[in-house]
């Protein structure tokens, strides 16, 4: 039987292009958490991919732009797992810990942006510089409705929440010494103690109790 032509159905070809693209993004998210953007080998990659390093280029002109795309996606599936209450900060930090403590590899992939590639921090066309101001937004709100202490300013809670949430990520040598080491070596204790901190900080509010609170 002869193959359709339709223009309306997907052609085998493109089919596999879309599998081999898919498969060399795959593989380049392993790549670059294992060995940063500087460490990184597109021969490897086209290899776990199981296709040629020619291949990739077609897809991708050079390792920078893999590794942009790369982080771009892993960008987007941190800010979709991991959304902002701003009536709730401790349970914020909270998910932030359970999504690295899940993805070690994700937070690996970010670190060895910052520490490699030279991006102006003030590039308003990154979509992580969006989220954050979309968070800030967020926590200006609740500071006018009266659901977090106004003496904060936003960018310092929204920091602090941060890097709170990440100091397990970001310290696996102490880790390492808590599994032997600490009172209760288990994670849901690491958790418990970092979502506690958060709670000194920033309380959670009654959002129900609230007499301000928006309608």
């Amino acid at each position: 039987m002869p193959r359709s032509t339709n223009p309306g159905q997907t052609s085998d070809a493109a089919i596999a292009g879309d599998s081999t693209r898919q498969r060399i993004v795959a593989a380049a998210k392993e790549e670059f958490a294992r060995h940063g953007i500087a460490g990184a080998r597109v021969d490897r990659i086209a290899k776990q991919a199981r296709t040629s390093k020619e291949r990739v280029y077609a897809y991708f002109r050079s390792k920078e732009a893999l590794y942009a795309h790369v982080a771009e996606r892993e960008t987007t599936a941190l800010v979709e797992a991991t959304q902002l209450d701003p009536a709730d900060l401790p349970g914020y930090a909270g998910i932030l810990f359970d999504h690295f403590t899940a993805r070690p590899d994700h937070y690996r992939l970010i670190m060895w942006g910052r520490l490699e590639l030279a991006e102006p921090a003030d590039n308003t066309t990154n979509p992580l510089q969006a989220t954050i101001a979309g968070k800030l937004d967020q926590l200006r709100d609740a500071q006018r409705i009266g659901l977090l202490d106004p003496a904060w300013d936003p960018v310092d809670v929204l920091a602090l929440i941060n890097q709170i949430a990440m100091t397990w990520a970001g310290q696996p040598e102490i880790a390492a010494a808590a599994a032997g080491q600490a009172v209760d070596p288990s994670i849901a204790a690491r958790r418990a103690a970092l979502v506690a901190a958060v709670e000194r900080m920033f309380p959670r509010s009654d959002w129900e109790q609230r007499p301000n609170r928006l309608v």
